[in-house]
């Protein structure tokens, strides 16, 4: 028998060990713009190593949005203080990943890279931040993380769609 109580708290629970992570994502398309963090480089294969669209200032402003989120948190949900910068960190490492492989493909910055572009910052900050979080005893460390995969691919397209229609984003992904 399905316990919708069990899978409301363990999506609540998911959208708020997440959330840091969500904020530090998109912070760098409203912020963004300037030098780009790879200083426009190349790797090996001669292509960009991550490309024009992340730059340091999106990085960074992304950083202290997340944290200064999850520092909130802290306060709010008791979480350990290191979770406030290593879920947005994480976030950011895995979007610079998802970055990195797209750049591999051959795939130009903004252009798309379905599943990977909705969940890569996820699973950064599911890698970064998991192993260090305090999880309510009904809760295992893989449904939070499987959780929050599910939540993120809908909730990322929708914003991502959101920003296209307020300018922020040249492409609805």
């Amino acid at each position: 028998m399905v316990d919708y109580m069990e899978i409301a708290t363990l999506i609540i629970e998911a959208l708020k060990f997440i959330f840091p992570a969500y904020c530090a994502n998109a912070v760098p398309v409203i912020v963004g713009g300037g030098r780009p963090l790879d200083l426009g480089k190349n790797f090996f294969d001669g292509k960009p190593i991550l490309g024009k669209n992340k730059t340091l200032r999106g990085f960074f402003f992304g950083l202290a949005i997340g944290i200064m989120v999850g520092l909130v948190e802290i306060g709010l949900f008791g979480y350990p203080p290191l979770f406030s910068v290593l879920s947005p960190l994480g976030a950011l490492m895995g979007d610079l990943a998802g970055a990195f492989l797209k750049r591999r493909l051959g795939i130009a910055p903004g252009g798309l890279l379905p599943i990977i572009d909705q969940i890569d910052f996820a699973i950064g900050a599911i890698l970064f931040s998991l192993p260090f979080f305090s999880l309510p005893l009904t809760i295992t460390y893989w449904e939070l993380a499987i959780a929050v995969i599910i939540i993120t691919a809908p909730i990322h397209l929708f914003t991502n769609f959101l920003a296209y229609k307020l300018k922020l984003k040249n492409n609805p992904w």
